[in-house]
């Protein structure tokens, strides 16, 4: 699986995130077309990591979208302050879930999905879609998931 993207096999996940975040700019450097460099982040995050679920929603007609994404069926749409990906986007914050069971007003996409970590991503200091990564495993996210998430998706040009 991390052959492909030049990752020792036994790498830990600061380590990890450290080798893929230049080689993910390298991927996205002079593309333009939004669709592409959100399809490839997500493809680039879950071979790394091998996540449940690893997906973009876009924010239009005010509800998140379902965009491009690895990972079993997901809901298509979610509005605003729903669930983990829909207070993201109300926050404009991170929001890091441990256990998606806990989670007030949890949207179970899918019953596999244990913990959660969701971006917003942002254009002209607005939220116009969120980054959401789903794990089959409790507490899988944390401050170093977050950190480097977040400069993943500031590497995405998204058209203002």
């Amino acid at each position: 699986m991390n052959e492909a993207l030049n990752l020792p096999p036994a790498a830990g996940k600061r380590d990890r995130y450290r080798a893929l975040l230049p080689q993910l700019e390298a991927l996205l450097a002079g593309e333009t077309d939004l669709i592409a460099n959100l399809a490839n982040t997500a493809a680039v995050l879950k071979e790394a990591f091998d996540f449940l679920w690893v997906g973009f929603y876009l924010v239009r007609d005010n509800q998140l979208v379902l965009g491009p994404f690895q990972g079993p069926i997901a809901c298509t749409r979610i509005d605003y302050g729903k669930g983990v990906c829909g207070k993201a986007w109300e926050t404009e914050e991170t929001q890091v879930v441990p256990d998606v069971d806990a989670f007030p007003g949890h949207i179970a996409c899918s019953s596999a999905s244990r913990s959660e970590i969701v971006v917003p991503l942002f254009s002209s200091e607005k939220v116009v879609g969120v980054l959401d990564i789903d794990s089959e495993n409790l507490a899988q996210f944390d401050a170093t998931d977050q950190q480097y998430l977040e400069k993943m998706v500031q590497l995405i040009s998204i058209p203002g």
